[in-house]
């Protein structure tokens, strides 16, 4: 099994396992972070964190609730030392260990399809990411969680270290904030096409 060999210091099974599950990370850093680079870094140290502290995965949860919780906390804890200059450690720089090196980095690419949907889509993505990127960061987490990765309201609740009442109160909370900030970009960004239309008349 790649986790126990990874454990028991088999990098090239740490390898395969980033391979699996980086484009799962990487979604849920997308969605917290709010753009790609950040994304990017956060996806990349969470690998870092996960390979340091592989040997405490007790195997009680799938790997990828792991990685997620780790994702969840390392963000939180990054937004909440941001005026402290905390830095990410990238896998591009290599970890060194007995047995080589890992200079694994976490792709991300742009889906494929027809180009006025992909238009589309990345609009009302941009919409919603901007939506989220005002809420406070403990409602973005369990928004996030419950809506785009489908977590129940329990896992949640695991993941973020809170009562099942605290997620539900902070998941109704931020789906009304969410709400009234797209209906308010939703009428600027309205109000801005019809400015520059209007213009090049």
């Amino acid at each position: 099994m790649l986790v126990r060999r990874a454990q028991a210091g088999d990098v090239k099974a740490f390898e395969d396992l980033v391979i699996l599950y980086e484009e799962k990370v990487y979604t849920l850093s997308y969605y917290l972070a709010g753009n790609h680079a950040d994304a990017e870094d956060l996806a990349q140290e969470v690998f870092v964190r996960a390979y340091t502290n592989l040997g405490s995965f007790r195997q009680e949860a799938d790997l990828g609730t792991w990685l997620h919780r780790i994702t969840v906390n390392l963000w939180l804890n990054i937004q909440r030392r941001r005026q402290k200059n905390f830095q990410l450690v990238s896998l591009d720089d290599p970890i060194r260990t007995n047995e080589g090196e890992i200079t694994r980095t976490v792709a991300a690419g742009d889906p494929a399809g027809d180009p006025v949907e992909v238009l589309a889509g990345k609009e009302l993505q941009e919409l919603v990411q901007r939506a989220l990127q005002n809420l406070p960061e403990d409602f973005r987490a369990v928004l996030v969680l419950r809506e785009m990765e489908g977590y129940a309201y329990e896992e949640i609740a695991a993941l973020m270290g809170c009562s099942l009442g605290t997620v539900k109160s902070r998941l109704s909370r931020a789906r009304q904030v969410l709400k009234e900030k797209m209906k308010a970009n939703a009428a600027f960004f309205t109000a801005a096409d019809e400015k520059s239309v209007s213009t090049s008349k």
